[in-house]
């Protein structure tokens, strides 16, 4: 029987934050702690996955105990438990699946695992509803993706990336011109006091591509790569070609979301992942505001990994009744390759 007052307590652990939130039956969130593992990976440019999983052995107990107690609540007030099984690096994955689910058996709660990738899609609408369906871009430096959301649960893809993610393309962008980890959030920066006319880089271009709306950001990202040999000229400083960089990118991916909405009339737009804290791709979406479009985008809490969004769509499983009990996350993770191609 479902309680009167509900507590869902939210774990995240697909990639390299560690993260733990509780919020209540009116979704507002009575806490969030993310424990970000940025300066372990930082010497490397990247997230070692190997690292990333023994970080998170360490720091998932005390997390979800800060989260449980930042509640104002006990672990035994606690109603379900949501848990990212997939996608995500296999190693972050166990740990936050083997410790939601004993947790669960030792508490004898209801356990439901969450898709990633739908959790990031309904972020927008934790503190901002949203009417179904909706168009949202999930762009992070996992997954780059247009959908249609049709509910909580469904969503039709429309558009992938075939190669890089926009997000990874900027770290690979920062990594090869030593600019720092994580290249996204540098980039941006730089890009405010850049010239994004002083390289022209082409927009990327499909051949024979599975849906109109597939993207690739490999070619553009080994063209920007490319142009560090022509850096004795002063007009070419990193901060120009970060603001080219990020025009072209961003363009492109919000050009692709004004034919998603073209091609099926919805007026809805969301975004989630990452990515879409850029503050740039940020002014783009909300200029779909002057023709007519609803605009819904996640505050900057929102966007990159954390648990909110977990417990937040755990708690619409859990008023569905609908439970499951994740399985190895190698076997689940598996399942997230239909929505690349």
């Amino acid at each position: 029987m479902m309680k009167d007052k509900i507590y869902i307590l939210g774990i995240e652990s697909s990639c390299d934050e560690c993260a733990a939130s509780v919020v209540d039956e009116n979704k507002n969130i009575l806490s969030s702690i993310v424990a970000t593992q940025i300066s372990k990976h930082q010497a490397f440019n990247g997230v070692v996955p190997e690292l990333a999983s023994r970080l998170h052995t360490e720091l998932i107990l005390p997390v979800v105990d800060g989260a449980v107690k930042d509640a104002g609540i006990s672990k035994y007030d606690i109603s379900a438990i949501a848990v990212t099984e997939k996608p995500g690096l296999l190693g972050s994955l166990l740990v936050g699946v083997s410790f939601a689910r004993s947790l669960s058996y030792a508490l004898s709660l209801p356990l439901i695992g969450i898709d990633h990738i739908l959790a990031h899609i309904y972020a927008s609408s934790v503190e901002h509803p949203l009417e179904y369906p909706y168009l949202s871009l999930l762009v992070s430096g996992g997954h780059t993706l247009i959908v249609i959301a049709e509910s909580y649960d469904k969503i039709t893809v429309l558009g992938a990336t075939v190669d890089d993610a926009l997000g990874e393309a900027y770290d690979k962008v920062a990594k090869a011109y030593s600019l720092g980890y994580p290249g996204g959030v540098i980039i941006d920066n730089l890009a405010k006091s850049g010239d994004n006319t002083a390289f022209r880089f082409p927009e990327p271009r499909l051949k024979n591509p599975r849906r109109n709306l597939d993207m690739s950001f490999s070619g553009l990202k080994s063209a920007v790569i490319n142009q560090s040999e022509h850096f004795r000229y002063k007009e070419r400083s990193k901060e120009n070609l970060a603001a080219s960089f990020q025009y072209r990118a961003v363009n492109y991916v919000v050009d692709k979301l004004k034919e998603a909405i073209k091609l099926t009339g919805i007026k809805r737009v969301s975004a989630g992942g990452g990515v879409a804290a850029n503050s740039y791709l940020r002014e783009k979406l909300l200029e779909l505001q002057n023709d007519g479009v609803e605009v819904v985008l996640p505050s900057l809490k929102l966007c990159g990994d954390n648990a909110i969004m977990v417990a937040s769509l755990g708690l619409e499983y859990y008023k569905d009744g609908k439970y499951s009990d994740p399985v190895s996350a190698e076997s689940r993770n598996k399942d997230y390759k239909g929505y690349l191609h």
